[in-house]
């Protein structure tokens, strides 16, 4: 089963990333010899870092304990990762190199402040806010109506993660799953090496890994990647397809939760879906909606 483990984690990120690279992208000379495998050898990209091949393979057994910036930078260049792979690496770092002292767990945004939700509710375009594992805590009436498949789950909060994976619904509702799915576990694998104590999301990789085999695999590649901008293609119940684009926004006084918020281009079919949407989503607590015309969610 999949799970958060900081030596297997280093072990098998480093390993990925050194299998993904061939002597041509180092650059390195191959001399004409056949490679049994692909991607670089440990001795190659200890060249390329500027280390021992003993103080490297220490690395990709997943040791990082006591190894510099300098090393790590160096690790980071051999290896071509982008930024949220070298973030991804100085994370795993971290954790390797605290202390007992400071191994401590830190505690993933649960709720909202009512002037977040205030926020969300003055906004005319779909708006939601997650925190790191994924849970929707907050949204605004638009959001709900959208992402409707999202929140039939009876489990509170919702979890965009758990509906991609473990909803027969997902498939048709994202039409380009693939996609979705891919960066879905991209964002969680960021989480896991930054906050590896976190009891809930420990909880969510294995109840994911247990029943999406689709999941394991993705896992078990240890792709890292950022949120914050992209389309999402969506097949609506009610008003069918959707083409959206979105913004993440983090809240600086509030660590931990992003503020997604979802527009259509102006004058087009999926801005007139979104109008429809709004005439009769769901209003706020204690607010009254019109009484007649369809409920579409």
């Amino acid at each position: 089963m999949a799970q958060v483990n900081n030596r297997s984690d280093v072990r098998e990120f480093l390993a990925s990333r050194r299998a993904r690279l061939s002597p041509d992208q180092a650059p390195l000379p191959s001399y004409g010899i056949p490679r049994r495998v692909g991607g670089l050898r440990r001795e190659e990209v200890a060249l390329l870092a500027g280390v021992s091949i003993d103080y490297y393979n220490r690395m990709e057994r997943g040791n990082l304990k006591g190894v510099s910036k300098s090393v790590l930078d160096a690790l980071a260049r051999a290896l071509q990762l982008d930024e949220a792979e070298r973030a991804h690496l100085f994370d795993l770092a971290s954790t390797a190199n605290a202390t007992s002292g400071t191994l401590r767990r830190r505690s993933v945004g649960q709720q909202v402040r009512p002037g977040v939700q205030r926020v969300l509710d003055a906004l005319s375009g779909p708006a939601w806010v997650r925190n790191e594992r994924m849970d929707v805590l907050a949204a605004n009436r638009l959001a709900r109506a959208v992402y409707s498949p999202v929140f039939h789950d009876h489990v509170r909060p919702a979890n965009a993660a758990r509906f991609a994976f473990l909803d027969a619904a997902a498939a048709s509702f994202y039409r380009d799953w693939d996609r979705i799915a891919t960066d879905i576990v991209g964002v969680l694998r960021v989480e896991a090496g930054r906050n590896p104590f976190d009891r809930g999301l420990t909880d969510l990789v294995g109840e994911l890994s247990r029943g999406s085999p689709d999941f394991r695999a993705r896992w078990a590649a240890h792709n890292v990647q950022f949120h914050g901008s992209g389309a999402n293609r969506l097949d609506h119940p009610v008003v069918g397809e959707l083409d959206l684009t979105y913004e993440a926004l983090q809240f600086p006084s509030d660590p931990g939760l992003t503020l997604l918020v979802y527009a259509a281009e102006a004058g087009s079919p999926s801005q007139d879906a979104l109008n429809l949407l709004a005439s009769w989503a769901p209003p706020p607590d204690g607010q009254e909606r019109p009484s007649d015309g369809p409920d579409p969610v």
